[in-house]
């Protein structure tokens, strides 16, 4: 059985970082951002590889039911038995239909998700402060704060009533974060 975590945080908060790391630290974790499995599913010439292409190269977003086979496909050919996804679930629609999914599914358990909390200053600081490319700007900010934001908190509701969320402090040092975050996922696994 693949062990799943999840982890979100705002832009900025540091997650992909955190989950990069961890994965490194360990030959039994794997780390994937939802953009990497599709470009891995795509760079497969499946057939759910050319239809993922078809929406990505119209600039169109993947539908969920996509989305969520090719997550799950991902997840189950995954060389560890545990999986780190960052940034997922982003709205209330992608997290339903994977719990809809999981709920069905024998091969993957969702053992928890963890939330990286850093305040809208410190991820706005970060953001504009690394300016990596051309979406690094505080429109492009604002409305992925907005878009990340307005979900929030019905994902925190829905992921505690499962007693499956976790909330880790993103405002300290990488190291302690990473430490608190690893130590939190090995006692789980």
């Amino acid at each position: 059985m693949k062990k799943l975590f999840l982890i979100i945080g705002a832009p900025g908060s540091g997650k992909t970082t955190d989950a990069e790391l961890i994965a490194a630290k360990h030959n039994n974790i794997t780390h994937y951002s939802t953009g990497d499995m599709f470009r891995a599913e795509v760079a497969s010439g499946s057939e759910r590889g050319q239809i993922i292409e078809t929406y990505i190269s119209a600039g169109n977003i993947v539908p969920i039911d996509i989305a969520i086979e090719t997550i799950l496909g991902a997840i189950k050919k995954a060389p560890t038995d545990v999986i780190i996804i960052d940034g997922y679930p982003r709205s209330l629609e992608q997290m339903t239909e994977l719990d809809k999914y999981l709920t069905n599914e024998s091969e993957v358990k969702l053992v928890n998700c963890i939330e990286v909390e850093v305040s809208e200053q410190v991820a706005r600081d970060r953001v504009l402060g690394r300016a990596r490319g051309t979406d690094d700007n505080v429109e492009v900010f604002n409305n992925r704060m907005k878009v990340y934001a307005e979900p929030l908190v019905q994902i925190q509701e829905f992921y505690t009533k499962k007693d499956l969320l976790k909330k880790i402090n993103g405002e300290r040092t990488i190291e302690k974060i990473v430490t608190e975050m690893d130590e939190y996922i090995q006692s789980k696994i």
